[in-house]
């Protein structure tokens, strides 16, 4: 069964958001591997911090169908996708990786997920899948984080 390497994010009622979609994700597909939650500032945008965290999941859904779900879960939490692409949101998941696939398309659908480039979405990855190997620059999440800019800081982490 293929595995999904998934970021999550909120700030709208972050903590409420989180912890019902992890619910709806061990309800779905069983075992979450779950990261430790971050609080980090919004990017983009001028607006509230958001809770960031990461989550490893098999999934017997391709990439397509698995964002469709995702799609509709963010939706039953009130995402509303007519705005600017930066804004606040209640719920944000996104396929970073689906086992070593490079995808691009259909429709948006990007995988790995450009915005790896992220401290909110590389060191949670990183905190539970250290060795895996990101399959664009043939480099682990760990090497990768470790030469990330942001490597140093101190992110403040939030129990849901």
């Amino acid at each position: 069964m293929p595995t999904a390497y998934l970021s999550l994010g909120s700030n709208i009622e972050p903590t409420a958001n989180l912890r019902s979609a992890i619910a709806a994700l061990r309800e779905r597909f069983g075992g979450v591997v779950l990261s430790p939650v971050y609080r980090t500032q919004a990017i983009g945008f001028d607006g509230n911090d958001f809770l960031n965290a990461a989550a490893i999941i098999d999934t017997d859904l391709t990439p397509s169908a698995l964002d469709d779900w995702l799609h509709a879960l963010e939706d039953a939490h009130g995402r509303d996708r007519s705005g600017p692409r930066f804004g606040d949101r209640p719920l944000d998941i996104d396929i970073v990786f689906y086992d070593d696939l490079v995808l691009d398309g259909p429709e948006h659908l990007q995988i790995p997920r450009p915005e790896l480039v992220h401290a909110f979405v590389l060191k949670p990855l990183a905190d539970i899948a250290p060795d895996f190997i990101d399959p664009l620059s043939r480099r682990s999440l760990h090497r990768l984080w470790a030469a990330h800019p942001q490597h140093a800081d101190d992110f403040t982490t939030v129990a849901l």
